[in-house]
């Protein structure tokens, strides 16, 4: 078993640029994840848009796609899609990486080397930094699983992702066999 090098969030900002990969830190411990696969970018792609378009109609704020989010002390996450609200925004350097806190909303896509652990981690960490909900989206499974303070829900591919709470009461829908759909050619 191998030593885990603990790292400071000033450490992390000194690391190179890594084509390729992707770094985090959690809680003091670097992860570097290798790109993702064609079906996670795509999944990623079209949530991003719906997302994209849906918060630009209604003037809820922005939507970004990997932007490094400040968690905690020694914390840095990078949302696959993650919503941030006017509010917010508004408080922010648009100049400065990472944000400090957590989007409204983040997705998470998750790719065959996840660990269920490490997603619940994650989820946790986005609750505890201010986040209001998390989309986790598991492509295998074709399968959504939406956190809130609610607790959790489950969608599978035939049915349709419905929010209006996280959205002022504006409702976001997306049928989720757009974001699953199998058949690459047709884009």
């Amino acid at each position: 078993m191998g030593a885990t090098t603990k790292l400071t969030f000033e450490d992390w900002e000194k690391l190179p640029e890594r084509e390729g990969g992707v770094y985090e830190l959690d809680e003091g411990e670097l992860l570097i994840e290798p790109s993702p696969a064609l079906r996670h970018n795509l999944i990623r792609q079209r949530m991003a848009m719906r997302l994209t378009e849906f918060v630009r109609n209604h003037h809820l704020g922005v939507v970004v796609a990997e932007m490094d989010f400040r968690l905690g002390p020694d914390t840095v996450r990078k949302p696959d899609v993650a919503y941030i609200t006017t509010h917010h925004f508004h408080k922010l350097n648009p100049d400065r990486s990472p944000v400090d806190g957590a989007p409204a909303l983040a997705v998470e896509v998750i790719s065959p080397n996840n660990l269920a652990q490490d997603t619940a981690k994650k989820v946790r960490q986005y609750f505890a930094a201010g986040g209001h909900a998390v989309w986790v989206v598991y492509p295998a499974l074709r399968l959504v699983e939406l956190h809130d303070a609610g607790g959790m829900r489950s969608l599978t591919e035939g049915e349709s992702l419905s929010e209006d709470k996280l959205f002022a009461g504006h409702n976001f829908s997306l049928p989720l066999f757009v974001m699953f759909d199998p058949d690459l050619e047709r884009l």
